[in-house]
């Protein structure tokens, strides 16, 4: 009787974690939504005068990735090189 009751609690229990694994992972894999360039003011100009032009995406997202981690790299090794403040010891 006690080896039943063992038994069911632990598939009770790896049902509870199977159930909250799903909803995490389902929350992980949402769609990304794509990015979409603003329009052209084709029509009022800009207060300096010209028409604001839409950025254009840069490179692959390779590259993109690449910088993104060169960046992530320069800012680690800038934290680093700052000195630690010593407290005042009495």
């Amino acid at each position: 009787m006690r080896a039943i009751f063992g038994v069911l609690s632990l598939l009770l229990v790896m049902a509870v974690v199977g159930l909250l694994v799903k909803k995490q992972l389902a929350s992980t894999q949402q769609a990304i939504p794509t990015r979409t360039l603003p329009a052209l003011a084709t029509s009022a100009p800009t207060s300096s005068g010209a028409e604001s032009t839409p950025a254009k995406p840069v490179g692959t997202v390779q590259a993109q990735s690449q910088q993104i981690q060169q960046q992530y790299k320069q800012a680690i090794d800038a934290a680093m090189q700052q000195a630690r403040p010593v407290p005042d010891e009495k």
